[in-house]
């Protein structure tokens, strides 16, 4: 009996503090995300009348050459995932050993997590111009004779971006995969080193494999998260992808068309077709782990 009185108090108190999450994001996600719905259909604007167009929205969609440059760009932006999850694996394993300072390293990968995309943003902006610090090196290490144009050149532009993305995301997943390493029983290892196995082979053998769970969750997030990306192409770049579009992704495109365009309807269906994309990819990366073998985790 007493018990169960513990049991119930443990759930009420989880409740208790998980409420206000759910809350916030009923009114932030689900909230928005059922009114905006209906307005794909629509051709709803804050400057003329709202009527019902059906598919049209998605029509004008699949025939405008900047939402597939917009889709293009969010694609390629992708290559962010396989960098960011390597590094933060590598990096995690790193701060995972009994080494000197090690609490410091690992305060000091996780400070870009903490800090403002706004101001992570501006500060490699002003390392990618002209006379930024970037060319200084390269000019005073003598890799080039002149200024390069990282930020004003359409095949460099959305590269420069990524590097903040990858900069930002190491830190946080590096502690994701942190917790994983420290939940792997140290057993395993010690026997597989028993066994004759060096430290590279315990990796591949033991550890990768047991992170796979994590390696799932942080490449879903991953994904989403790089397909989504915001804050810093419109810091450096501004709402329309300079240059020539070279940085325009469907976020932003989508944001263009909502608070510059004032189209909210067609902004609201390039939305949902990108929410359709993201949930594509995420039922392909389920598919592909559990083909893998990768079931364990269920």
């Amino acid at each position: 009996m007493a018990a169960s009185k513990e049991r119930k108090r443990r759930y009420r108190f989880a409740y208790m503090m998980l409420t206000p999450g759910v809350i916030l994001l009923i009114v932030f996600t689900f909230y928005p995300v059922i009114y905006g719905l209906p307005l794909a259909f629509t051709n709803y604007s804050a400057v003329d009348t709202t009527d019902w167009v059906g598919f049209k929205n998605f029509d004008k969609a699949f025939h405008d050459p900047d939402f597939w440059i917009s889709l293009k760009n969010s694609l390629l932006y992708v290559i962010v995932v396989p960098v960011i999850q390597i590094l933060s694996i590598l990096m995690a394993v790193l701060v995972n050993n009994k080494l000197r300072f090690v609490q410091f390293f690992r305060v000091a990968y996780f400070i870009p997590v903490v800090t403002s995309m706004v101001a992570a943003a501006i500060a490699w902006k002003w390392v990618f111009e002209e006379q930024g610090i970037l060319n200084y090196f390269l000019e005073t290490l003598g890799v080039i004779d002149e200024p390069i144009s990282f930020m004003a050149e359409p095949k460099l532009a959305l590269y420069g971006v990524m590097c903040v993305t990858i900069w930002k995301g190491l830190g946080y997943y590096m502690m994701i995969y942190l917790a994983g390493l420290q939940s792997i029983p140290s057993e395993l290892q010690e026997a597989a080193r028993i066994d004759g196995a060096g430290w590279l082979q315990v990796i591949w053998r033991i550890t990768i494999p047991l992170l796979m769970p994590f390696v799932l969750l942080c490449s879903l997030m991953s994904v989403m998260g790089a397909i989504r990306v915001f804050d810093e192409i419109f810091v450096m770049h501004g709402p329309k992808g300079d240059p020539v579009s070279s940085t325009l992704v469907t976020s932003v495109y989508t944001y263009k068309l909502a608070f510059q365009d004032f189209n909210f309807g067609y902004s609201a269906a390039v939305g949902l077709v990108v929410s359709l994309l993201i949930m594509v990819l995420t039922i392909l990366l389920f598919r592909y782990t559990r083909k893998g073998g990768l079931t364990y985790y269920e």
